[in-house]
């Protein structure tokens, strides 16, 4: 097969400590191209990839007929800017999540894909990630019976950098659109289960929100179950996913940011038997994205996270948001 030419727009420090390293190690990608009007921010992505082309725009990146495939990291409120601009380009392109910051905006990405024939998706890569795959496999053939409740943790604390993105509400910042989309996408992909009734309580802080919990009631092709999640850019480090059945539970120790939290484990724990524990050692979940989609691009096999999935983890998104009630000052 031959290798994806890969362009980068910016260059941001998760794009060159993940990102471009998962597309300069990925069979069937190569690292090509990245866009930056600040040439000094190159020479981290060149101590790897020494040959690397340098476009000092975006709009020449994409003007740049060399390049087949775009990622864009850039902040999130202008992901689908880019995205748009790259699609008619003639770009495949693959975004950093959320890939928008409304449900509605992604009509209008979905719209132009079909319009391409390109492929474009969200960079959701915990699907690629075995251990979301076991959990699924599980769930659908029953090992825990029917899923009567689900739980989704995630927080980490960045108060002591005010600058960063996350805390600016300019740039899309807020721990829901930054970690929502994994507590609420990981369930959906899972169980195929979307909210029925929905509660929220947000703390805000500078126009952005710092802790949301949420409180839902699901309903998927297994029926109803209660849901119940929490992010915050201002609690201690926490990742934990949990599924509670009829019959045992299965539980994710580092759900989203496997090897970097911790070794990705999953438990599965039934009364009456042998705890079973499996274990993910070692796993690139960022390679494997840019695997995924380079083997998508070049034989039309299904990509594992299509825009309609994002759109589905935006509109709860929204829902999240429109349904707080509790808008408190920290």
């Amino acid at each position: 097969m031959t290798a994806v030419n890969w362009g980068i727009l910016g260059a941001a420090n998760f794009a060159r400590q993940h990102m471009a390293r998962a597309i300069h190690e990925a069979e069937g990608a190569r690292l090509f191209a990245l866009a930056t009007s600040h040439p000094e921010k190159a020479e981290g992505f060149r101590a790897f990839r020494p040959d690397l082309k340098l476009h000092d725009s975006y709009e020449r990146l994409l003007a740049d007929p060399a390049v087949e495939a775009v990622y864009v990291p850039l902040p999130n409120t202008l992901h689908v800017e880019w995205t748009l601009k790259a699609i008619a380009a003639g770009k495949h392109v693959l975004t950093e999540k959320p890939i928008a910051m409304r449900a509605e905006q992604i009509d209008g990405l979905i719209a132009a894909r079909d319009d391409a024939g390109l492929l474009v998706a969200e960079a959701y890569m915990i699907v690629h990630h075995p251990q979301w795959q076991r959990a699924r496999a599980l769930v659908a053939e029953g090992a825990i019976g029917r899923v009567l409740h689900a739980d989704a943790h995630f927080s980490y604390d960045n108060r002591a950098d005010p600058g960063n993105i996350r805390n600016r509400p300019e740039t899309g910042g807020g721990s829901i659109p930054d970690i929502g989309v994994y507590t609420c996408g990981s369930v959906r992909w899972v169980t195929g289960a979307e909210p029925v009734t929905l509660r929220s309580r947000i703390v805000r802080e500078g126009g952005v929100d710092v802790f949301a919990q949420v409180v839902a009631e699901m309903e998927g092709p297994q029926g109803r179950f209660s849901y119940h999640a929490m992010t915050s850019m201002r609690l201690p480090p926490r990742q934990e996913v949990v599924f509670q059945g009829e019959t045992g539970l299965i539980r994710l120790t580092a759900p989203f940011n496997a090897g970097l939290f911790g070794e990705a484990q999953l438990h599965m724990l039934c009364p009456g038997k042998a705890d079973q524990v499996e274990r993910f050692p070692g796993v690139r979940q960022y390679r494997n994205q840019v695997e995924a989609f380079c083997h998508s691009l070049r034989t039309g096999a299904p990509y594992p996270w299509s825009l309609e999935d994002a759109r589905g983890t935006q509109a709860m998104i929204d829902r999240i948001l429109a349904a707080d009630t509790t808008l408190l000052p920290a």
